[in-house]
């Protein structure tokens, strides 16, 4: 389609361009007032945070944990299955981290401080917490569940207070037993603070639940390794009060140190056992042969052995000796394999002062035992039934399995050295041919003897060394940098608050200006008609403030007057010549101006001593002739029908100068064959030769057809878009219309223009006094701020 006035160049830019920054900016800032005052309420609001809000500190410690890497991958020791990376574990320092994250170490701090109580007392606007109170509340009786409450306490007098919360209220004495519902039975003790007297002012204490505030303690914990260089282990506690925050990292450094010690003090409780139970059984073997020596000697009257017999003895001495060290070992390798094979030991710790001098032996144990310490401690909040402990038992199971083969080994090594030696004796014992028979059966039992009493010797000994082992048991961490808190406040940060109130500010009501555009269906301004049609736009009408529908013909000075004479002007490049003279005038539906806009056309292009003629084409729900107060009896429909009448029976002049009008007539029944007859074409072709300009008042072409039936005789379409009102999907209607050329030469008329929206300021006042344009310029600041909140 041709535009011949191209008033709008920009409306003919393709939809595919990219986005209109300067579009966006502007919308931005017509609604200036909308960031003011979003800034001073998001900066208000940042201010009362940092007012009111509690800060946080950081409470830090630094451990040096005793870095020893135990066991080994040496293939050393026959027997040894190939465990793949059961042997293998991770750095000391990175277990000892994982170990202080546990919540079984968070709940014993929990419950030796009793954090999950936790007092506060109300200021000016908000409660703070307190670290240390003239009074203790002591559950004595509490529930397995415990629900998060609060409870007020209010001193009455030296011995009576007052406890409410939770629907209960009553008046109680220091050290009475009380019971509230969902928590127990209550005891409120005094305690002496210094600083802190018991006032009259309420006391805020709140008892939660164990597990949630166990929880959120862990989430104010951090711990990690400084770094890979080093076993220094940095810990992070971010808490409100420095004092109570710096006793709760002391706690738990405490007792991660006297677990440590407990697993240690387990290992070796277990061989000290294991120990004297052996002790006594072997003293009562060495005992028992001790005896059969004495009662030999006494028996046979022996007092000393011949020379012969000296040196049989003197030579086998050593033999002996050896063969004892042997008989010991095989003794306890024995022993350890059926420990080993007892499934009632199969889940305690094994005894490891026992066990042979050997590397990867040593290894195995240290793993054996650290997984069963392991397992009694998820033994805890766990069943057997959990697969991490599924998971420990496996692993167990083949410790257990390769430690027996090592023992097994190891025993069958010392087998054949026993096997040896008791070969040489033998020999020995065949030289002693010569010797009486009393005397070889005396060598036996102190053979014997000597055997026993070097196990006796030799248990006794690593009893020794147990128990000194258990008196010098001390912990693989040492504080160096014991607990303390940060002389500043780590949240919240006053710059950091304030820049994010300030960004809040600038972007919430950018964020709602978007929003509102998005929801916005109808159109609010000219850049929505541009962004949505091609249509060229010849006119652009505003609001009427006194709704006369004869503004020209009223206030020819006005306004809106010299935007009608505007459009006349821009009609004129589109009928470029005497025979171009029918207007048409529609729209999308019903309501957007099409009778103003023809009525007041029509007065301008009067005005101009063009003789216009005026037709009511909406022959199914007219309204023309209501607005111009004319009889509507005779009009368009009975020309159609009425082969007798003449042109001049249905034109009725107005009372205004070179207007004429023809009216509907009487509703029709069939609205659409009545235009498309001939007595139209007839009609048509007459009126053209009496008149300058035709208006045509059509019904809206976005409901029915008959405004299309009309654009034969049509020489220039306008189709009102109506602010506020159009929706803009209907502008697609006038879309299609331009681009397949059903409608001859169509143009939009933007009609009932408000200047309280952007785009649409445009103020024409011309000196004329219309409306109100240019009034608020007298007008004060705040009042001009209030008239823009109320129109947006």
């Amino acid at each position: 389609m041709n535009n011949p006035l191209n008033i709008n160049a920009s409306n003919t830019r393709s939809k595919e361009e990219g986005i209109d920054l300067k579009k966006i900016i502007d919308k931005l800032v017509y609604r200036w007032h909308w960031f003011v005052i979003s800034l001073i309420l998001s900066l208000t609001v940042g201010f009362l945070y940092l007012r009111y809000t509690a800060p946080v500190y950081q409470i830090r410690a630094k451990l040096l944990i005793n870095d020893e890497k135990k066991g080994g991958g040496s293939s050393q020791g026959g027997g040894l299955m190939d465990l793949g990376g059961l042997l293998s574990s991770k750095n000391t320092v990175e277990n000892e981290v994982e170990i202080l994250k546990t919540r079984f170490l968070m709940e014993q701090v929990v419950r030796s401080l009793n954090l999950n109580i936790v007092y506060s007392q109300k200021g000016k606007l908000i409660s703070t917490e307190l670290y240390k109170v003239p009074f203790q509340l002591v559950i004595s009786k509490g529930l397995d569940t415990i629900q998060t409450s609060q409870i007020q306490v209010e001193k009455l007098s030296e011995n009576e207070l007052r406890i409410t919360g939770n629907g209960f209220n009553k008046k109680v004495t220091w050290n009475q037993p009380f019971k509230i519902e969902g928590i127990g039975q209550l005891t409120l003790m005094p305690v002496a603070v210094a600083g802190m007297p018991m006032t009259t002012t309420p006391f805020t204490v709140t008892i939660y639940n164990f597990d949630s505030r166990v929880a959120s303690l862990m989430s104010m914990l951090s711990v990690a390794a400084t770094n890979k260089q080093v076993s220094i282990i940095d810990l992070f506690l971010s808490y409100p009060l420095r004092d109570k925050g710096e006793a709760i990292l002391a706690a738990l450094i405490s007792r991660y140190a006297e677990a440590n010690l407990d697993d240690k003090n387990a290992i070796a409780d277990s061989t000290g056992k294991f120990i004297k139970n052996r002790l006594s059984i072997i003293a009562g073997e060495l005992g028992d042969v001790e005896n059969e020596v004495v009662g030999f000697k006494q028996q046979n009257k022996l007092s000393d052995m011949t020379e012969q017999g000296r040196l049989l003895v003197q030579n086998t001495a050593n033999l002996n000796t050896e063969l004892a060290k042997v008989e010991t070992q095989v003794l306890v390798l024995n022993n350890l394999e059926n420990y080993l094979k007892d499934e009632n030991n199969s889940k305690r710790v094994f005894p490891s002062s026992l066990v042979t001098q050997d590397a990867v032996f040593s290894g195995l144990m240290s793993q054996y035992n650290s997984l069963l310490v392991e397992r009694d401690k998820h033994l805890l909040d766990m069943t057997e039934e959990n697969p991490v402990i599924k998971n420990i038992d496996t692993q167990v199971a083949g410790l257990r399995k390769a430690i027996l083969g090592n023992i097994q080994s190891s025993k069958n090594n010392v087998l054949l050295n026993r096997n040896k030696l008791r070969s040489q004796l033998q020999q020995a014992d065949a030289q002693i041919i010569g010797v009486p028979q009393i005397e070889k059966n005396y060598l036996k039992l102190a053979r014997n003897q000597e055997i026993k009493q070097e196990l006796y010797i030799f248990l006794m000994k690593k009893s020794e060394e147990t128990a000194i082992a258990k008196t010098s048991n001390i912990s693989i961490a040492k504080t160096i940098d014991p607990p303390k808190a940060s002389s500043n406040q780590i949240r919240p940060i006053k710059n950091a608050v304030y820049l994010a109130s300030f960004l809040f500010g600038l972007f919430f009501p950018a964020i709602l200006i978007f929003i509102r555009e998005l929801s916005i269906t109808i159109v609010m301004t000219k850049d929505d008609v541009i962004d949505l049609t091609q249509v060229p736009i010849v006119g652009e009408i505003s609001h009427n403030l006194e709704d006369d529908n004869l503004v020209v013909a009223n206030k020819s000075r006005s306004a809106i007057s010299e935007q009608f004479r505007a459009l006349r002007t821009n009609l004129s490049f589109y009928l470029k010549n005497e025979e171009e003279k029918v207007i048409v005038v529609t729209s999308s539906m019903s309501g957007e101006g099409k009778s103003f806009a023809s009525i007041n056309l029509a007065n301008i292009l009067a005005l101009a001593g063009k003789r216009v003629l005026l037709m009511e084409m909406d022959l199914r729900k007219p309204g023309l002739s209501v607005k111009l107060g004319v009889n509507n009896d005779v009009g368009f429909s009975n020309y159609t029908v009425n082969e007798r009448m003449n042109v001049t029976d249905i034109i009725k002049p107005l009372d205004i100068k070179n207007m004429f009008f023809i009216a509907s007539g009487p509703l029709p029944p069939n609205p659409a064959e009545i235009i498309i007859s001939d007595r139209t074409t007839l009609l048509m072709d007459e009126l053209k030769g009496m008149f300058d300009y035709i208006i045509m008042d059509a019904p809206p072409i976005g409901i029915i057809a008959d405004a299309q039936l009309l654009a034969k005789y049509t020489d220039i379409t306008l189709y009102l878009v109506r602010q506020g009102f159009t929706r803009k999907a209907q502008l697609a209607i006038a879309e299609e219309l331009y681009l397949n050329g059903k409608m001859k030469n169509i143009a939009l008329v933007i009609n009932d223009i408000s200047g309280k929206y952007n785009n649409y300021g445009y103020g024409y006042g011309y000196g004329y006094g219309y409306g109100n344009y240019g009034s608020d310029k007298k007008e004060g600041f705040f009042k001009k701020l209030f008239k823009k909140l109320k129109l947006s």
